[in-house]
C-alpha cells in the first residue's frame, strides 16, 4: 500500500469508509491505529530521520514479483560508503556489501537483485551503517576495506516496502532510525555487533514488567483464509520461548494464553494459530511484556544470551490482509513507557 510522508496509508481514508458498517469500538480501535503509524509522536519508535544507519526489520523475497525494496538518502555533505549486512532471524550473518552515495543521492535498494542466489524465502532482517569517510573520498573508492573499520558520521534516512507485482499490492515496511551501535568491522557483523538501535524501543533486563506492546491482530477464525494477521517481533537479544501474554478483544475481554518465538530476534508468526485464543476474538491486540519473565523453554535454562537476562531493543508491528481492506495494511505495535 503506498504510503505518505508520515508512512500514514494514503488509503487509510478508503478504510475508514469501508469500516462505517463495523460496530463502532472496532471504528475506534482502527483510529488508534492510525494514530499509532504517525512516526515519532507520542511513542518511542523512531523513523523518517538521518543518522549513521538504519535497521529494515523484516526482509524477503521469492524473486522479482514479490521483494522487500529499501530506498535510501544521503544528506551528509560528502560521498558515503553505506554498509550493509543481512542477517537470519537468529542474527547470523548470512550475507553482505557495500554502496556509496554521494552528497543528496538517493539509493534504490532491491533485495532480490542484491541478495545473490539460494536466498528465496529466507526471512531475515537488514542493517545499513555509514563508514568511514577520509579525506579524498570518492564514489570510486568509498567501499575500500579501510573505510568499514569503524562507523562514520554519515546522515542516511531510509523507507522500505514490500512489493508484490502479482498481487498488485505495495506494502509499508517499518524502518528503524539509529543512531546505531555497532562493534567491530561493519564488513564482518555478527549476532552481537548491533548493540544500540535508538530508534527501537529499549528494554531492560528482567524480571520487567514495563514496557509492554500492544500487537493488534484482525482474523477470521480460519487460518490462511480471508482475513489474517502476521506480527513482526524484532529485537537485539534473543527473545526466542514461549511468552505467557494476555491477548484482548474488541469488547475488552482478556485470555491468557501463550504464543512462542520461534527465532531468536526476528518472528513473524500468526496470532490466528495461537492455542486457546476464543473463537470470538477476531479483532483486537496482544499485550507482552518482553522481559517479564524468562521463557521456561529457553535454552541453556540460565538465560546466557537472552533478551530476559541482557535487556536491549525491541520492536513490533503487524501486517493485516483482509478482503475489507482491499490491500495489506502496517499497523505498528504500540507501548508503554518502560
Amino acid at each position: 500500500e503506498v504510503t505518505d510522508g508520515l508512512h500514514i496509508p494514503q488509503s487509510w481514508g478508503s478504510f475508514v469508509q469501508l469500516s462505517k458498517d463495523l460496530e463502532m469500538k472496532k471504528f475506534a480501535m482502527a483510529a488508534v491505529a492510525a494514530a499509532a503509524m504517525t512516526a515519532g509522536v507520542a511513542q518511542a519508535y523512531t523513523q523518517g530521520t538521518f543518522s549513521n544507519g538504519v535497521v529494515v526489520p523484516n526482509v524477503i523475497h521469492t524473486g522479482a514479483t514479490n521483494t522487500t525494496a529499501v530506498g535510501l538518502i544521503n544528506q551528509t555533505t560528502t560521498v558515503v560508503p553505506v554498509f550493509w549486512t543481512f542477517f537470519d532471524q537468529d542474527s547470523n550473518h548470512v550475507t553482505d556489501g557495500c554502496f556509496p552515495l554521494t552528497p543528496k543521492d538517493t539509493h534504490a535498494f532491491v533485495w532480490s537483485a542484491a541478495s545473490g542466489v539460494g536466498l528465496e524465502g529466507k526471512r531475515g532482517y537488514l542493517v545499513f551503517a555509514s563508514g568511514l569517510t577520509p579525506a579524498g573520498i570518492t564514489a570510486a573508492n568509498a567501499c575500500q576495506a579501510a573505510n568499514s573499520a569503524a562507523q562514520g558520521p554519515g546522515l542516511i534516512a531510509a523507507s522500505a516496502f514490500q512489493v508484490d507485482t502479482t498481487a498488485k499490492d505495495v506494502a509499508y515496511t517499518p524502518v528503524i532510525d539509529g543512531p546505531l551501535t555497532i562493534v567491530g568491522d561493519l564488513s564482518t557483523m555478527g549476532p552481537t555487533s548491533l548493540t544500540v538501535v535508538t530508534g527501537a524501543q529499549v528494554v531492560a533486563a528482567g524480571p520487567a514488567v514495563t514496557p509492554t506492546f500492544s500487537m493488534r491482530y484482525y482474523v477470521d477464525g480460519v487460518v490462511d483464509s480471508g482475513a489474517n494477521t502476521r506480527v513482526v517481533v524484532w529485537s537485539t537479544g534473543s527473545h526466542k520461548g514461549t511468552h505467557t501474554v494476555n491477548m484482548y478483544n474488541d469488547a475488552q475481554e482478556r485470555k491468557s494464553v501463550n504464543f512462542k518465538l520461534n527465532f531468536a530476534e526476528l518472528d513473524w508468526f500468526d496470532p490466528e494459530t495461537i492455542v486457546g485464543r476464543p473463537a470470538a476474538f477476531v479483532d483486537g491486540f496482544i499485550e507482552w511484556a518482553a522481559t517479564a519473565a524468562l521463557p521456561a523453554d529457553y535454552v541453556p535454562a540460565t538465560g546466557v544470551g537472552s533478551l530476559y537476562n541482557d535487556g536491549g531493543y525491541v520492536f513490533t508491528y503487524s501486517v493485516i490482509d483482509a478482503p475489507i481492506f482491499g490491500a495489506s495494511q502496517t499497523i505498528l505495535g504500540a507501548h508503554t513507557a518502560p
